[in-house]
């Protein structure tokens, strides 16, 4: 578990074991007892054993005093909750209940029901009822319900229900480890660049989040006055030179910066490092006088301008940006932070999604260019193999530095495949391999005057990758793309002639898309033709599922994806907006509208 970094507790799932309240001589609800709560412990220990926080803890789940079956009972679980600082419900039944007496009425909650789907007694039938009683009050809920019937003594949750199950519960945490945090934009627009120009208003009424902005002047001004932690710095700066090796130096003999030069830049990018981490999450290790430093902005994802005043001027801050997107650093494995290069806000929102849905380090990158097959064949000779022939193809996705180290694959799991794994599973071998794939080139004195270093690395491996865009159409609000795919390993000097045409310092990436017979996932060249924006954030594993389902509980509707639908899980009465599952997410967000507005 890491050290804690922001204000606030991590959100709680509360569960709310509801049961049928008739006594009477039969005494229906004594003999629900038993297997209601049974139902309640299978749910909280499934949820604490596979969800964890974003510092590797467990997921906190409460179950409420006693069942629930009347509406007394209900008020007495909804003030334990509001003690206990619980932001996601989720009710189970075996049986029938009073739906208007039992149900979560609190419209701040995140709500999911599972309904047992037994014969003994009708699971099903509360299920149905309850959640046409949340559409009818505009509360979205999330229904639970499993495809086979299960025997009335059966303790197991069945594998489909336990999916959905965890797929709410990653879904929900996301959604409320947002709220109460801040954006912080380091900066301002970046070249011209959409989404770096700031709507405090999606921050806030789609997030929950508040926006916190500081010009880059202050990074200078603590540098300057040395308002950082000197002991770290000189830890950092050893480190730095001991495992971040430089590369090669493109520029020509009469551009490049002298050897002081360089070394000088080194201290300004490791100090960059230490201030953009303090501005976000405070540092109580300042010296003495330093108060109002101390505190930082609570931020849960932060963006740095750079471009191009700052870089005409100083040396850029690919190094910040790579090191705290990366998960470990001179102190060894941490959860990684947030940083948006180009302070690309929706870039730094759509990793903030990802990041907190599994737990891992995300790559920023441009959506550079989309090679076919046919231009491969023309530039290199090499035809296509696996998932870039299915696709026709595959996307460079490449960016000057700024892309977490993690990306070069070169961690390891249990059976020996390149992984991106969570920050508490990386082994001092996972860390010391990237390091190693990693070289830093000077940065190209054309774009960046005032130099600085991009991190340099190919991810040689095929691994399942989520590509995601949040943008702002005017008139719709925010919507998201999704594409999952594969990372693709080319033969070395297939890559080499074909990377070398953009920028070979720069951190590399072949993805092919997951294709399909028809529409805008035809192809390599049908994703690229599609994507909304030129940055994508770019998550380890097919997430795709679990990213509509977060942004169900947003209000934030996704215009394009390659998601299987059986997987898609979103609110119950998102049915009721027609029979098309894209159409209805647009309607359905439209009508709820912004979850904090």
């Amino acid at each position: 578990m890491s050290e804690k970094r922001l204000i606030g507790d991590y959100p709680v799932i509360g569960i709310r074991p509801i049961i049928d309240a008739r006594k009477g001589i039969l005494d229906v609800r004594g003999s629900l007892e038993g297997q209601t709560m049974a139902m309640a412990q299978a749910a909280k220990q499934l949820l604490e054993t596979n969800l964890k926080y974003t510092d590797g803890s467990p997921v906190r789940v409460i179950i409420a005093d006693q069942t629930i079956g009347r509406v007394a009972e209900s008020a007495a679980c909804a003030e334990k909750f509001k003690k206990e600082g619980v932001d996601i419900t989720l009710s189970v039944t075996p049986c029938w209940c009073y739906g208007s007496e039992t149900m979560d009425m609190d419209p701040m909650t995140i709500k999911g029901v599972w309904g047992l789907n037994a014969t003994e007694r009708p699971g099903a039938v509360y299920l149905a009822s309850v959640l046409a009683g949340y559409g009818r009050k505009g509360l979205p809920a999330f229904g639970i319900y499993g495809k086979d019937v299960q025997d009335a003594d059966d303790t197991e949750i069945p594998r489909d229900v336990q999916e959905k199950l965890l797929r709410f519960g990653r879904a929900a945490v996301a959604a409320a480890t947002m709220r109460g945090k801040s954006y912080l934009q380091i900066g301002a627009a970046c070249m011209g660049i959409s989404g770096s120009a700031i709507d405090p208003d999606f921050f806030e009424e789609y997030l929950g989040m508040r926006v916190e902005s500081v010009d880059e002047v202050e990074v200078l001004r603590r540098i300057e006055l040395e308002i950082y932690d000197q002991k770290e710095y000189e830890k950092a700066l050893a480190w730095t030179k001991e495992k971040c090796p430089e590369g090669f130096d493109k520029n020509p003999e009469h551009a490049r910066h002298t050897r002081e030069q360089k070394e000088k830049n080194w201290e300004f990018t490791v100090k960059c490092a230490l201030v953009i981490k303090d501005l976000m999450n405070g540092n109580k290790r300042l010296a003495q006088g330093c108060s109002e430093e101390m505190l930082g902005h609570n931020a849960l994802a932060a963006g740095f301008q750079g471009q191009r005043q700052w870089t005409d001027y100083l040396p850029n801050t690919d190094f910040p940006e790579a090191i705290l997107n990366s998960s470990f650093d001179w102190n060894g494995a941490r959860e990684p932070y947030i940083l948006a290069t180009e302070n690309d806000t929706l870039n730094g929102a759509s990793m903030l999604f990802l990041k907190l849905l599994t737990n891992r380090a995300q790559m920023f990158a441009d959506v550079r260019t989309c090679w076919s097959g046919d231009g491969v064949r023309r530039v290199t000779g090499y035809e296509l193999e696996g998932h870039a022939k299915e696709a026709d193809g595959f996307i460079h996705l490449i960016n000057s530095g700024a892309c977490c180290l993690d990306a070069c694959a070169e961690a390891r799991d249990g059976s020996g495949k390149p992984v991106i794994k969570p920050f508490w599973e990386m082994s001092k071998e996972d860390v010391d391999a990237c390091l190693k794939a990693t070289t830093w080139c000077e940065a190209d004195l054309g774009y960046f005057r005032g130099g600085g270093y991009s991190s340099r690395f190919e991810t040689k491996c095929e691994m399942p990758m989520t590509m995601i865009r949040l943008n702002i159409i005017k008139g719709i609000g925010p919507v998201v793309q999704i594409a999952e795919g594969w990372s693709v390993e080319l033969p070395k000097e297939v890559s080499d002639v074909i990377w070398k045409r953009t920028d070979y310092t720069w951190p590399c990436t072949w993805f092919a898309p997951r294709t399909t017979p028809a529409g805008v996932f035809k192809s390599a060249y049908d994703v690229m033709n599609n994507w909304g924006a030129n940055h994508g954030a770019i998550s380890y594993g097919h997430v795709g599922a679990d990213v509509i389902s977060l942004c169900s509980m947003l209000r934030i509707p996704v215009c394009m994806h390659n998601v299987p639908e059986e997987t898609i899980f979103r609110p119950a009465c998102w049915n009721a907006y027609g029979m098309d599952k894209e159409g209805q997410d647009f309607r359905a967000c439209a009508a709820y509208g912004p979850l904090y507005k």
